[in-house]
C-alpha cells in the first residue's frame, strides 16, 4: 500500500507542474519551507568567485548588462573565469545586501522604493534561495520593467562576504531578526561579531549604513555593543533612524517582522553608520 507523498514529493510534483502555469504566477511558499536555521560553519556545497572581479551577475541583473557593442571596453578591466570567457560587465555595482534575505520580503519591498540601485539578498538555505529567485521572476513578469533591480543567490556570507563584494562597494547592509544562537557557545555564529564587522566596514563604503532589526532584545544589546566597539562604525542618532525610509520599510515587510507583528511583540532597531578612514601617516 502506497502511503501519501511527502514533503519532497509534493515538492517536486508542484515544480514539474509549474511550466504548464503562467510566468506571472507567484511560487507557493509551502512548497518551499525548509529548516529556519543552516550551520554556517558546514560544508554547503557553494559555488563562489575567486574574487569580486570574477563575479558574473549578468544572469541575476540581465537589463543592467553592459552594452559592450557600443562601449569601449579595456581588456584588463574584463574579469576571466575558469572556462576562459569574460565575465559580462553591469552597468552599475550591487550597492545594497540583504544579509540573510529569508523568503525575500525586505528585497522585493526595496526593489521599488530604490529603483535605480542593484539590491541582492543572500540567503544560505537552498529551497529558500529558489523560492525568492522565483518570486522575484514572477514579479518581473507580472510588472515589465520593475524588480529588474533585485536579485537572490545562495551564499555563505559568514565566510565569503568579501568574494561578492568589492572594497567599499555597498553603501547599506540589512541584517534583519538573524538567527539569535542563544546557547553562550552558538554565539561565535551570529552574523556579527569583532571579526565579522571588520569584513562589513571592508565592504561599506564611508557614509554607508548597517541596518539592524530583532524581537530578541538580547541580540538586539549584543549587536549594539560589537558595533559600538568598533571603531569603523557609529551609532546613528534615533531622529535620523526614523525618518529613514527603509527603516519603515524594514520594520513591516520582512516575514519575521509580520510574525512579530501578529504576535504583537518588541522590534528592536539600531543602525550604524559607517565611519570614514584614518588618514595614513
Amino acid at each position: 500500500m502506497v502511503g501519501p507523498a511527502n514533503k519532497r514529493q509534493k515538492r517536486d510534483e508542484y515544480k514539474n507542474a509549474k511550466g504548464d502555469k503562467p510566468a506571472t504566477e507567484l511560487p507557493k511558499k509551502k512548497f518551499y519551507r525548509q529548516r529556519a536555521h543552516a550551520n554556517p560553519f558546514s560544508d554547503h556545497q557553494l559555488t563562489y568567485p575567486a574574487s569580486p572581479a570574477h563575479m558574473d551577475w549578468s544572469s541575476y541583473y540581465p537589463a543592467f548588462v553592459l552594452d559592450t557593442s557600443t562601449e569601449q571596453i579595456v581588456p584588463e578591466n574584463l574579469a576571466r573565469v575558469g572556462t576562459g570567457g569574460a565575465v559580462k560587465k553591469l552597468k552599475q555595482d550591487v550597492e545594497v545586501a540583504d544579509i540573510g534575505c529569508g523568503f525575500g520580503g525586505l528585497t522585493v519591498a526595496l526593489a521599488p522604493l530604490m529603483p535605480n540601485t542593484l539590491i541582492l539578498g543572500l540567503e544560505i538555505r537552498t529551497q529558500v534561495t529558489e523560492y525568492v529567485q522565483e518570486r522575484i521572476r514572477a514579479l518581473r513578469a507580472q510588472h515589465p520593467g520593475q524588480y529588474e533591480n533585485a536579485a537572490c543567490l545562495r551564499a555563505n556570507t559568514m565566510k565569503f562576504l568579501p568574494n561578492f563584494f568589492k572594497k567599499h562597494q555597498l553603501s547599506k547592509v540589512f541584517l534583519c531578526f538573524p538567527d539569535p544562537h542563544f546557547k553562550a557557545r552558538k554565539h561565535k555564529a551570529r552574523i556579527v561579531s569583532t571579526t565579522l564587522n571588520s569584513e562589513y566596514a571592508y565592504v561599506v563604503r564611508p557614509g554607508g549604513i548597517i541596518y539592524t532589526i530583532t524581537d530578541v532584545e538580547d541580540v538586539h544589546n549584543w549587536m549594539v555593543q560589537h558595533f559600538n566597539a568598533h571603531p569603523s562604525f557609529e551609532r546613528v542618532g534615533e531622529e535620523e533612524q526614523e525618518a529613514d525610509e527603509c527603516v519603515k520599510t524594514m520594520r513591516v515587510e520582512t516575514e519575521e517582522g509580520k510574525k512579530v507583528e501578529r504576535n504583537k511583540g518588541q522590534k528592536f532597531v539600531a543602525l550604524f553608520g559607517r565611519l570614514e578612514d584614518p588618514a595614513w601617516e
